[in-house]
């Protein structure tokens, strides 16, 4: 059972040796949200099936209005996980929705994209959260399967059967707003936003009503968890660099956020991946917090 990482290597070990597994190709780009399910129309590794960020992993498709809601049309949807601008959807939606592309409870899930890992974490940290603790990252993505020598297609995949996904126990910690804001800088609580550091700061803000930070984060970009080739640092590096940000605090206190909940997985899986976790996330991030009237912000830098 593969639980954080995958290589390449171990995924065409998995494939020939007959396990029950399903790949999920989960690229996207947050400002041409078309453009993931083109590239898998290009290329992807056979036999894998596309995922979007914004229809099969959010609640719904859109951005808060200005009291941070995020309206759910469909009836049987039920309500949200989660804020955000990519709220998570209720567990049983989810359930339904792996039943429907015919995962099941006993099969390994590996999840990739082209992204540095910023959009197959959502996936990875969902199924954890579901209670499914076999899914891993495939270790450098697509990019690092093709360097290998692995086979790409541009076919379309049949449909799977109908299976019967059933949710367990949350194997990750979900916390919310007003969580987040009745532990604000207390000891018992250390965020950690994904942001670049200028977004972090309050310098440039692209895409939320109000620019900067959450009181007391700290900041830890999620592209600092890769190294040049792609991959993610090995796990003595990830353990030494986010104690040197904890700054000796309990890891335990950890909570991740960046701007709506999806490129703050990255760092979620490094800390898991150092011997530092599990840490939980606040899914609902920047997008959920500015759009919430009352709240503080802060511009800068914490110390």
């Amino acid at each position: 059972m593969y639980t954080t990482l995958i290589t390449v290597e171990e995924l065409t070990a998995l494939q020939a040796g007959g396990t029950p597994h399903m790949v999920f190709d989960c690229s996207f780009e947050l400002m041409k949200p078309e453009a993931g399910v083109q590239h898998y129309r290009t290329a992807h590794i056979p036999g894998a099936l596309y995922v979007n960020l914004d229809t099969d992993l959010s609640a719904k498709h859109g951005v808060p209005n200005a009291r941070g809601e995020v309206v759910v049309t469909e009836a049987d949807e039920g309500p949200p996980a989660s804020g955000g601008r990519h709220p998570l959807p209720s567990r049983e939606r989810f359930a339904a929705w792996l039943s429907s592309v015919g995962f099941s409870n006993e099969m390994q899930a590996v999840v990739y994209d082209r992204n540095g890992a910023n959009y197959c974490g959502r996936l990875w940290w969902m199924l954890k959260w579901m209670g499914h603790d076999a899914v891993a990252v495939l270790d450098g993505g697509l990019q690092a399967w093709q360097a290998a020598g692995g086979a790409v297609t541009d076919r379309e995949e049949p449909a799977h059967f109908q299976s019967n996904f059933v949710a367990g126990r949350p194997l990750a910690k979900l916390a919310d707003t007003q969580t987040v804001a009745a532990h604000l800088e207390q000891a018992d609580q250390t965020l950690i936003d994904a942001r670049a550091a200028a977004r972090y700061r309050g310098e440039v803000e692209p895409l939320d009503p109000i620019a900067g930070h959450i009181p007391g984060a700290l900041n830890r970009p999620f592209t600092e968890n890769l190294g040049p080739d792609g991959k993610f640092k090995p796990a003595a590096q990830l353990r030494a660099e986010f104690e040197s940000l904890l700054g000796g605090r309990d890891p335990a206190t950890v909570v991740h956020h960046c701007g709506s909940g999806v490129s703050a997985v990255p760092n979620v899986l490094a800390m898991q991946i150092a011997g530092l976790g599990p840490t939980a996330l606040y899914a609902g991030s920047w997008s959920e917090w500015s759009n919430t009237p009352g709240l503080p912000t802060r511009q800068g830098a914490d110390a």
